[in-house]
Formats: C-alpha cells, sequence, structure tokens
C-alpha cells in the first residue's frame, strides 16, 4: 500500500519537469504533504509560505495572473477553515488557475482528532462558483488526477489522504477523465457511489453481497463537481437502488450531491447516504476511526442488505 500523499508528491515533482510554468506553495507542511519533493528538484519554483493559508492562497492567486500554474498545499481542515476569503472572493470569482491541493483529508489525520479531521471541505468547495472538486480513490488515480488538473483551466480542489491506500487499480491505468465517474465493477441489483478511500472498501462490500446473490455496481465518482450527471441517472434507472459512500459528513457532500441530482430530474430510486453522522469524530486508529463512524465494508453490506 502507498499513501495518496505520497503519490502525489511523485506526479507534482514529475510534472515539474514537463512544465516550467509549475510553481508549488506550501503552509509549512511541506514533509507531510509531500510536495517537498518538487522543492528539492525546483527550489526556485518552490515557496514555503510558513503557517498562513489565507497569504498562501493569495500569492498563489497572484502568480496565476502572471500566467504560472500554482499548486498550493495545506492540510485540508485548515485550509477550509483559515483560507476561505481568498479562495472564494480572489481565486474562484476571477476563475484563476489555481489548484488548491489539500492533504490530510478526511480522517486521515486519525491520531489528531476533530481539530485536524477534515470532514466538511467538499460541502464547501461545491458550494463555491466555478470550483472543480475532486477526490482520487488511490495512488494510480492520483498521479493521472494531477496531471489532469494541471491541464485543466480553472481553478481545482484536489482532495488527498494521508493514509496508505490499497490499489483500486494498477499502474496502466489512464481511464480518468475530469467530470466522468467509472464504474469499476458492474451490477444490476444496486449502485454503490463512492468517493477516495471509500471506492476501495465499496468494492470489498460487493464482494460480500456477491455470497448473498446481490450483484453490486461500483462507481468511482472521482469528480464530486461536476458530478457526471450521465452515470448517476443511469444507475438510478437500472437498479433502482443507489448508496452513496464517503469519508465525509453526510451534509453537503457526494451523498447531497446525487440526491439534489435525482430530485431534480424526477427519478425514482430508493437511497442511503453512508459518511460520518453530523458528529465531531474522535481521536485513534484510522481503521478503528472508519469503523467506529459506519465506514467499513460490514456497514456497506448491512446498508445495502437492509435497502434491496
Amino acid at each position: 500500500m502507498i499513501a495518496i500523499r505520497d503519490a502525489f508528491g511523485a506526479a507534482l515533482a514529475e510534472l515539474g519537469e514537463k512544465n516550467k510554468d509549475i510553481v508549488v506553495l506550501d503552509a509549512d507542511v511541506a514533509s507531510s504533504s509531500k510536495s517537498i519533493l518538487f522543492g528539492e528538484k525546483f527550489p526556485d519554483r518552490f515557496f514555503n509560505v510558513g503557517i498562513a493559508e489565507a497569504n498562501m492562497f493569495a500569492m498563489a492567486a497572484g502568480m496565476a495572473t502572471k500566467g504560472k500554474i500554482p499548486f498550493a498545499n495545506g492540510f485540508a481542515a485548515f485550509v477550509i477553515r483559515r483560507a476561505t476569503d481568498p479562495i472564494t472572493s480572489l481565486i474562484a470569482y476571477q476563475k484563476l488557475n489555481v489548484k488548491i491541493c489539500s492533504t490530510y483529508a478526511g480522517m486521515s489525520a486519525c491520531y489528531d482528532g476533530a481539530s485536524h479531521h477534515a470532514l466538511d471541505d467538499i460541502a464547501f468547495m461545491r458550494a463555491v462558483p466555478n470550483m472543480t472538486v475532486i477526490a482520487p480513490a488511490d495512488p494510480a488515480e492520483t498521479r493521472i488526477a494531477v496531471e489532469a488538473i494541471a491541464e485543466f483551466q480553472g481553478p481545482v480542489y484536489l482532495r488527498l489522504s494521508r493514509a496508505p491506500s490499497p490499489n483500486v487499480f494498477d499502474s496502466s491505468y489512464k481511464k480518468f477523465e475530469i467530470g466522468k465517474g467509472v464504474k469499476v465493477l458492474d451490477g444490476n441489483d444496486v449502485s454503490i457511489i463512492a468517493s477516495g478511500y471509500m471506492v476501495y472498501k465499496s468494492l470489498k462490500a460487493a464482494e460480500l453481497l456477491k455470497k448473498q446473490g446481490i450483484n453490486a455496481r461500483v462507481v468511482n465518482m472521482h469528480t464530486i463537481k461536476p458530478l457526471d450527471k450521465d452515470i448517476v441517472l443511469e444507475c438510478a434507472r437500472q437498479t433502482k437502488a443507489i448508496i452513496t459512500v464517503e469519508e465525509h459528513n453526510i451534509c453537503g457532500g457526494l451523498g447531497s450531491a446525487v440526491a439534489e441530482l435525482l430530485a431534480q430530474n424526477d427519478v425514482s430510486a430508493k437511497m442511503r447516504i453512508i459518511g460520518i453522522n453530523d458528529v465531531f469524530t474522535e481521536s485513534g486508529d484510522y481503521e478503528d476511526l472508519l469503523d467506529k463512524y459506519g465506514l467499513s465494508a460490514q456497514n456497506i453490506y448491512d446498508t445495502v442488505l437492509k435497502l434491496v
């Protein structure tokens, strides 16, 4: 297993070789975000601004107006809680080409507790006009997501975990396209739509369901905004039941996005949202926390059985 942050750092360093317009800013967490790998190779294009997230994004906005492609890195919890003003009023309002890279998303800063857990970031970023929101499923997808957002014009929020991640895809995976979900397992009884590490958990749940004669479709919704309308509506119409799974508050995240889409298109399907049930989370071992808050393959399995 490779940590998604390690895959991100390696991809960023490789990208620096190909594109001289890329600059990297970090809020004094370069060793944790792994942006240090870029900094070691390209010190003249790397800026450690200190523990000053709001200032970092204001600097990134200025660099973007001069044709640079800033990748600005920080812990997800502090990006959201300390830098919403420049992200909204400078970057998003002007559609500046800044890549907001948030590591330690979800509960992956496990032992640091609620102050460092980022479970509201998707909700905020979804509500910001002009913002694209991406949460890769594994290291392989993280690498190609970094390349894709570098080519994409406009602000992007890239949500990255600290934790080691099992592989969903192998190194030859090249299917990533912003705004297009990926069907990683087919099935006609229920659709499980997941993002981030929860894609792997959903695949494990699908294995358990198969033993009960239930064929689950698993969709990797790596782009949460813009949501892939076509694949969601296809799932609803073909399986008639949808479960969303995310390492995020159930308010305002992937589940909310899917529910909003179904409501706006008058499509009827049974649906459940699996996520953090609007509580502050505790400190502890990462896998233990996922189990405690219902983000386990077993809970996905149990929820499907109740639904279908």
